[in-house]
């Protein structure tokens, strides 16, 4: 059973759905392989930043978001209690938020007052062990949501917050239809690597810069025009995100002597429904779309093409969460706190076929994120993923009004501010490459 998966509900007949204390539901891989290698010096946290034309009132903003938690009674859940030899670990749902748990606080205002709510959002993970295990902080005109992502991941809770956004200002909400991806094209022959992998060798991994200060993650944030693309093109804009992530790696570890690698770009896929039916829980797949040494110096039009073949082909495949190695490893045989010990030891083993980079593309934010009058609609809306070693660099990436809005976030052990810097330079570049006028890669 996986987290997205719906659990029937007891209905009283009056509002939404109501579970009785105590029900409890099994972790899924991505949960459970997330829980054995929590790491208390780089937090497991989803970032969420919405920015509004105008400021919410935390008293009607609280009880609209609980209210919303309620409607969607799957994030409403801590770590249940159990003994080491147990074969499953489990969330027990609750009926409400936990006792003395504030999920909307507003911190002091005052000059530094966001910076100081994204670095608690990167380092502070709200525990596991209280209901729900979100943080919504309220920053003048900024929504600063955290989630904990061995519980829940960025798309869920995005939907809990378009439900908070219609009950505080009673305007629809309700997603738009999904992009449709464009026609298939034919994959360039004998350069198209088997789906999912680069084989047995080592990957590349993102060069060393200068180590930033303390031990959690770095980020940065920006806004980017959203890509051009030719009407009727075979590729779509996570492509053309997706080829300039790679060449942007590729350039950065060039600049700093490193040896030409198989590059491989772990890709969530999301194959829920974005309605208020939406399954809560970690619901994405994983695949790795690879890239050989010296594709990224060809044409900039071959190499779209051939990715995208290569992402089509990766989000047709049907396959567990993390692998079917992963489901091995999570399978209730033996007692979990033998399984985390497996599992630890294998991420270390496994640690130099880790792919290079996450990219994370959200694509257009489904719901407008209307508060109603006097707050209006969200302007922008950042998201950021965990950048924890041996990967240390994530990519994310979602659309709002037209623009795009990037946030790379690092691990303070392999890059530091000024690296960030560089990176998104560099991505803007590549970016603007993928065009059908860009300037030369």
């Amino acid at each position: 059973m996986t987290a997205s998966h719906r659990h029937p509900a007891r209905h009283d007949g009056h509002g939404p759905p109501v579970r009785p204390t105590g029900e409890r539901v099994p972790f899924s891989t991505v949960d459970e392989v997330t829980r054995h290698c929590l790491t208390p010096q780089e937090p497991e946290t989803v970032h969420i930043e919405v920015h509004l034309p105008g400021r919410p009132d935390a008293a009607r903003l609280r009880t609209a978001f609980t209210e919303a938690l309620r409607r969607h009674p799957r994030i409403l859940m801590r770590e249940a209690p159990g003994a080491w030899y147990r074969r499953r670990y489990a969330w027990e749902l609750t009926t409400g938020p936990d006792p003395g748990t504030d999920v909307v606080s507003v911190p002091d205002p005052g000059p530094g007052a966001l910076e100081r709510a994204r670095h608690r959002a990167l380092s502070e993970a709200p525990p596991l062990t209280s209901s729900p295990p979100v943080r919504l902080e309220v920053v003048d005109r900024v929504l600063v949501l955290t989630v904990n992502h061995t519980a829940l991941d960025g798309p869920a809770c995005l939907r809990v917050l378009a439900t908070a956004a219609e009950l505080y200002g009673g305007r629809d909400n309700a997603p738009e239809a999904p992009p449709v991806r464009p026609p298939a094209g034919a994959a360039p022959r004998g350069r198209f690597p088997e789906a999912g992998g680069t084989g047995f060798a080592r990957v590349a991994r993102v060069a060393r810069g200068t180590p930033g200060p303390g031990p959690a993650n770095g980020m940065l944030v920006t806004e980017l025009a959203v890509p051009a693309r030719p009407r009727g093109a075979p590729y779509t804009v996570n492509d053309q995100l997706m080829v300039a992530t790679a060449r942007t790696i590729a350039h950065w570890n060039r600049e700093r002597g490193g040896a030409a690698r198989p590059l491989r770009i772990t890709m969530p896929v999301d194959d829920r429904t974005r309605g208020a039916d939406m399954p809560i829980g970690n619901g994405t797949r994983l695949v790795e779309v690879p890239f050989a040494p010296g594709e990224l110096d060809g044409p900039t039009p071959e190499l779209l093409r051939l990715t995208a073949a290569r992402t089509r082909a990766l989000k047709a495949l049907h396959r567990p969460q993390l692998g079917r190695g992963a489901a091995l490893l999570t399978a209730p045989v033996l007692p979990v706190a033998v399984r985390a010990a497996a599992a630890r030891t294998a991420r270390r083993a496994l640690a130099p076929w880790t792919s290079t980079t996450l990219l994370s593309n959200i694509g257009r934010v489904p719901y407008p994120l209307d508060f109603g009058e006097g707050v209006g609609a969200a302007r922008a809306v950042w998201f950021s993923a965990p950048a924890r070693m041996p990967r240390g660099l994530t990519v994310t990436t979602a659309g709002t009004g037209g623009r795009l809005h990037l946030a790379l976030r690092w691990s303070a052990a392999l890059l530091g501010p000024d690296d960030g810097a560089r990176l998104r330079d560099l991505f803007a570049r590549y970016l603007d490459a993928t065009g059908p006028a860009g300037p030369p890669a």
